[in-house]
């Protein structure tokens, strides 16, 4: 994911940032998760602007101002990692930039919280609270998901604050915190080609993740770079 941040530049293709990962990944030994995951054709997800996830690289030419995410799991030594970030494109407008940064930050605020014997919905409450401050709104239909030696191992982790949720964190467990958070209202619609969601008001819309590891004392990440 990192390698192909490098790359993001206007210009350059989301083809071109497919490639980049998908190289980087089989020359370390690693299989890129995504590829052939239920029918999906690329290596990793490019997500641009308006697009909340599961964006397909194709030939689409990032343009100045752009804020593009690169979402890439790798699959090796019998487990997935599972990590993507938002990467600006040149000159990027002061709301942008600013929707990148906080949701950095909500993910991060909401990684200090894992620890042993804590409620999972800790999580959500965190981001929420976080993005709540500056007008967003945190994504409901996309969740965090547990994760190890399948891709998807049926644990829910929400980004928005849900009481009802009882699962509390025990040591051992994996899972993904990705919140995707959105200028804009929560509507969204899927295109046609069964991946691509994107923001039906058209604002715009930011996401970071990392795989976590829970740890006898607190987290460790283990997708950090």
């Amino acid at each position: 994911m990192a390698e192909a941040g490098k790359a993001v530049a206007p210009g350059v293709t989301t083809d071109e940032l497919d490639r980049i990962a998908h190289e980087y990944l089989v020359d370390n030994g690693a299989y890129p998760s995504t590829l052939g995951y239920k029918g999906f054709p690329k290596s990793c997800c490019t997500s641009l602007n308006e697009v909340i996830c599961h964006g397909i690289p194709d030939s689409t030419v990032i343009t100045d101002g752009d804020i593009v995410n690169i979402d890439v799991t790798a699959y090796i030594g019998g487990v997935h990692g599972d990590t993507n970030a938002t990467f600006p494109a040149g000159d990027v407008a002061d709301e942008h930039r600013l929707l990148v940064d906080r949701t950095r930050e909500a993910t991060m605020r909401a990684i200090n919280t894992v620890k042993p014997g804590r409620a999972l919905s800790v999580i959500g409450r965190v981001i929420e609270s976080y993005a709540n401050r500056f007008g967003y709104n945190v994504v409901r239909d996309f969740t965090g998901h547990g994760i190890g030696t399948t891709f998807h191992n049926g644990l829910v982790v929400l980004h928005y604050d849900q009481p009802a949720v009882e699962t509390i964190m025990q040591p051992g467990m994996t899972f993904t915190i990705e919140p995707m958070i959105n200028l804009g209202a929560l509507d969204y619609e899927i295109w046609d080609d069964g991946w691509t969601v994107v923001t039906k008001d058209r604002k715009w819309t930011a996401q970071f993740e990392h795989t976590l590891l829970v740890t006898d004392t607190g987290v460790e990440i283990l997708t950090c770079l």
